[in-house]
């Protein structure tokens, strides 16, 4: 573990500064990192190695495994005065060094073959695995990869015929995958399977247990297809003759003439192949366990996993979710360890998300961080490089407080501080329930902080700035892309998938024409959508032959049903029409989205760029407005997803609670009542009308200076501080006086605990006694906290925009006069 560790740590942090031997002259930064560090090491540095393993050995005793526990030389960081937790930290120490034992070796076989302590691959030129680099299922991010070295003989043949079956694999695992997913979500063929055995299609169930319902002529056929599939394309004639999996059927949707295209669509296809394979198998597992073809989590009714739903952590919308299977062994103990490690990381990265946000926001300290060596906390920069400038006694001071907040609670399993509660009463209280509530909400934000600070760490190590600023990536391959259709403000280019972080510019166009496909099918489909619910539908037939009207096709899903066989016929032709009229290989006009109707495009390129990306903008809209009407549609069964329909929705516990307004009534787009939590909302609403109390007043202390001047006089006669000193806006803040500072604070403290604010109350719901802004009468008191709440409303909209205003400008009202490079001018 030492060794390993010895390996790893100077690759990541760096080495240590100043001489590994001064009489030798020897730096630490002359090491160089694994086997070649051997040769550097002085005869005084071998002297003191071997002299501590001898201590390590003496002091033990040579019979620590005759007189106690093997491996416990007494300190007690890796064992224990409780045998139990001795013998789980041993076993914990042992298994962390097999996992050691073989990590070294590796490393060492890698470094005496390469001469590299990380084994540049770069370096194994005559390695028989070069040889399939560039085949068929080399796809980022892990390029060639063969953890059981299939084809560390280089042997090519081998090599294509395992391809060509992981094709053909890969097919069959998708054909099965579909045929799982397909009838639970569009539901079963009508009519008969097998005729002469009266089985219709509906009696055969979903799954595994379909098997037991296919006649012999099914089997019969099933073999039969197999069969045709591998003769007609010739025994291992993909192998020998042509690319592996290519059967010689070539549509256009899966290969091409061109070999490049063909390539490219067989790489897809291998990708998708390997997942349908995962899933396929995670199918037959759930199948398989609980008898039903998704897996129903009803069915695990002796799953240890059932022990921890109930615990800290557990929340919507996953619910109790371990991928990992850490708790598949149902132990309470190691759950609750895991549940208290994450607490502290968490708290950690809230501080540490913080310290990296704040300085930015709000600016440094002034004075000095440390006055004996100079150091002010202006000269500290942020992000990772400060790391750099802390004094050896600021890292005293930071491992001295964490010691202290490990030593000063007592943290044994069972306690209140082993379960996060350290005794400060904001995160926790005494009330079980809202302790609780406050625990798992700060679960949650140490949850959303550790990917935060990942992503900043990230961003900071690969830019060198702590907000990762995009100008410093001028090499990246997303640059490519920045000036192509569909990049818009006010995002830009927006890759969060990272699609095209390989850029690859054939892959962003073919992506890119895609997109513009499916946003004109989802324009069409809104559109038909809702043009009947607005205009009718149109007068006479549909369909003369079958007496079917235009008045009899329902809207939204349900029209799907009532389609005749001749109308699915005009759909498909009408689409390869589209499809097959236009030449649509790359670099054509038809592969940009241009098919001639100059509706859409124009012969002048910019007017066209400008309607491209007008109809990519609305395509996109569609395609989220044709998801949300099918959603709506198949959960409530009416096209518009009546709300009336909702009679049970939880949401209808709020629909005459304060703050519903006209035009929009009760809003609430981010769910936030979707439990329908009394509790919850009141106190949402609460918080909203103490928010906006206080916006109103910022905003008011924007304006008023303005239009009606300052007040006359001191602000502090001590300080020599007048009203007309104080500029408006952020540059306020500046010259608020330390007493300052503390009426606001007093004052703040003052209308929280003057109050009896529990739930219920009065003041608990806004309330606070002052007649202006209610009334005896309880008709008159809602009308006016309504009005508040609404002008609380709109007083944080303006608050933010003054602040944004003022931080861009310097002026509290965003003066015009400072946008000197603005367009608009």
């Amino acid at each position: 573990m030492m060794a390993t560790m010895g390996y790893i740590t100077p690759e990541i942090t760096g080495k240590l500064p100043g001489f590994l031997s001064p009489s030798a002259g020897l730096k630490f930064a002359d090491i160089p990192n694994g086997l070649a560090a051997i040769s550097k090491v002085p005869v005084a540095g071998w002297a003191q190695i071997a002299a501590y393993f001898g201590f390590v050995e003496f002091s033990g005793g040579f019979d620590d495994y005759k007189s106690g526990t093997p491996g416990d030389y007494g300190f007690k960081v890796l064992t224990s005065s409780d045998p139990e937790e001795k013998t789980k930290k041993l076993s914990a120490e042992l298994a962390n060094g097999r996992l050691a034992m073989m990590a070294i070796i590796g490393m060492f076989f890698q470094d005496g073959l390469t001469g590299s302590a990380w084994g540049d691959w770069a370096n194994y030129t005559a390695s028989p695995l070069r040889a399939f680099e560039k085949e068929l299922g080399a796809q980022a991010p892990l390029g060639f990869w063969d953890p059981l070295g299939l084809s560390s003989d280089g042997d090519l043949y081998s090599f294509k015929r395992r391809r060509s079956v992981e094709l053909k694999h890969g097919r069959i695992c998708m054909l099965a995958t579909m045929g799982y997913i397909t009838p639970e979500v569009a539901g079963k063929f009508p009519g008969y399977l097998s005729p002469s055995n009266k089985l219709l299609f509906s009696d055969i169930p979903n799954g595994l247990a379909a098997i037991s319902k296919v006649p012999l002529a099914g089997w019969i056929q099933i073999f039969g297809y197999c069969a045709y599939c591998e003769i007609s394309a010739g025994y291992d004639a993909d192998v020998n003759k042509r690319t592996p999996g290519d059967m010689g059927w070539n549509p256009p949707i899966f290969s091409g003439n061109d070999p490049e295209t063909k390539t490219r669509r067989l790489n897809a296809e291998l990708a998708n192949g390997r997942l349908a394979m995962m899933a396929i198998i995670g199918m037959f597992f759930q199948d398989g366990l609980t008898g039903s073809a998704w897996g129903d989590w009803a069915n695990y009714t002796d799953s240890p996993l059932r022990a921890f739903e109930n615990e800290l952590g557990v929340q919507a919308p996953v619910g109790f979710w371990d991928p990992a299977g850490f708790t598949a062994d149902g132990s309470v103990e190691d759950f609750k360890r895991r549940r208290a490690t994450e607490i502290k990381h968490g708290r950690i990265s809230m501080l540490a998300t913080m310290g990296y946000i704040t300085p930015e926001i709000t600016g440094k300290f002034p004075g000095y961080l440390s006055p004996s060596a100079g150091l002010k906390f202006a000269d500290v920069p942020n992000g990772l490089a400060a790391i750099s400038k802390v004094p050896a006694a600021g890292w005293g001071q930071i491992l001295a407080y964490m010691a202290f907040c490990e030593v000063s609670q007592e943290q044994t399993p069972g306690t209140d501080a082993y379960a996060g509660d350290f005794g400060f009463k904001v995160l926790t209280a005494a009330d079980p329930a809202e302790k609780t509530k406050k625990l798992n909400a700060e679960i949650a934000n140490g949850r959303l902080a550790m990917m935060a600070i990942i992503g900043m760490f990230f961003q900071d190590g690969l830019t060198g700035s702590a907000w990762g600023d995009w100008a410093n990536y001028t090499a990246s391959p997303l640059r490519a892309f920045e000036n192509e259709l569909g990049v818009q403000a006010p995002v830009g280019f927006w890759d969060p998938a990272g699609f095209t972080a390989d850029g690859s510019v054939e892959d962003f166009k073919r992506r890119r024409a895609t997109e513009i496909k499916h946003g004109r099918i989802s324009m069409l489909a809104t559109m038909g959508y809702i043009t009947p619910e607005i205009t009718g539908k149109f007068p006479g037939y549909l369909s003369p032959s079958a007496g079917l009207k235009f008045a009899d096709v329902p809207n939204g899903l349900a029209a799907i049903s009532k389609v005749p066989a001749a109308g699915w016929g005009q759909i498909l032709a009408y689409m390869a029409f589209c499809e097959v009229s236009q030449e649509q290989t790359p670099g054509t006009d038809a592969y940009a989205g241009d098919f001639g109707f100059k509706v859409l495009t124009a012969a002048d390129p910019a007017e066209k760029t400008k309607k491209l990306n007008a109809e990519i903008a609305n395509g996109r809209l569609a395609m989220m407005a044709i998801i949300g009407m099918f959603f709506q549609d198949g959960l409530t069964g009416s096209a518009w997803g009546d709300w009336a329909n909702y009679t049970a929705s939880p949401l209808r516990a709020f629909e005459n609670e304060l703050g519903v307004q006209a035009p929009v009534g009760f809003w609430d787009p981010a769910g936030f009542t979707a439990d329908g939590s009394v509790e919850d909302f009141k106190r949402r609403r609460a918080t909203e009308i103490k928010h906006g109390r206080i916006s109103m007043l910022a905003t008011m202390g924007y304006i008023t200076p303005e239009i009606t001047g300052k007040f006359p006089g001191y602000l502090s006669p001590s300080a020599g501080l007048k009203f007309a000193d104080v500029p408006n806006g952020l540059a306020a803040i500046s010259k608020v006086p330390a007493a300052g500072w503390g009426q606001i604070l007093a004052y703040m403290a003052f209308c929280e605990v003057s109050q009896e604010q529990t739930p219920g109350t009065d003041a608990y719901a806004g309330d606070f006694g002052f007649k202006v802004l209610t009334a005896a009468d309880p008709a008159e008191k809602t009308k006016k906290l309504n009005a508040e709440i609404a002008n609380g409303r709109l007083a944080m909209m303006a608050i933010i925009g003054m602040f944004f205003q003022d931080g861009l400008t310097g002026s509290a009202w965003g003066d015009w006069a400072n946008y000197t490079a603005s367009p608009l001018r």
